[in-house]
């Protein structure tokens, strides 16, 4: 069933206007794929008839644009992303970790995204790693995945890492301390993060 409203009909109706207000900020390649968006499953992509050997009854089926940013066509290549990820999880605790940059930074990343987002992660899975192997917080290797946002729930900028970690422990018995130990406080990652402050 198709939701009242999709991206693709925000982008119909304002596109035009806020692209106007934005020309110049936006890279062709934004522009590429609010295109494909507005004109996914539409005619101007072509289509295909479906039609039903029992009844005959027959309906238009439009193409998918196969844009990767795409919430219509990729709904089911997200989901599958996601269920391989769940499969990769292993019966451990998970901590959800968030590294953000400084606003002075985060203005500066929007036009040095590999320079400034690949030292946000370099300095993230150091000071994790750093910080999970010093005895006085967990004492042990860690696995990470880092994932980059670079936009808000308000749709503004905003740069920062999410990392949902895991560890595995020796003995059960010990979990309930290393839980206490395990997720590092503010104190403990603030020089760390001094470094990326200081650039």
């Amino acid at each position: 069933m198709r939701p009242a409203l999709e991206v693709a009909d925000i982008f119909r109706g304002a596109g035009p206007a806020w692209r106007d207000a934005q020309r110049g900020h936006l890279s062709r390649a934004q522009l590429k794929v609010m295109s494909a968006i507005e004109t996914c499953r539409c005619a101007a992509l072509g289509g295909h008839v479906l039609r039903c050997d029992g009844c005959g009854t027959a309906a238009i089926a439009y193409n998918s644009c196969r844009n990767r940013h795409c919430p219509k066509c990729q709904a089911s290549a997200a989901q599958r992303w996601l269920e391989a990820r769940q499969a990769d999880l292993l019966p451990v605790e998970y901590y959800h970790v968030v590294f953000t940059l400084p606003a002075p930074l985060a203005a500066l990343a929007t036009s040095n995204k590999a320079v400034i987002y690949g030292l946000l992660f370099e300095v993230a899975a150091a000071t994790l790693l750093t910080i999970a192997a010093d005895p006085r917080h967990l004492g042990a290797r860690i696995g990470a995945t880092l994932v980059l946002h670079t936009w808000g729930s308000a749709l503004k900028h905003h740069s920062a890492l999410r990392e949902p970690l895991k560890y595995l422990s020796d003995a059960r018995q010990q979990q309930a301390e290393e839980h206490q130990r395990a997720v590092p406080n503010r104190q403990a990652i603030a020089p760390k993060v001094g470094l990326v402050r200081a650039l």
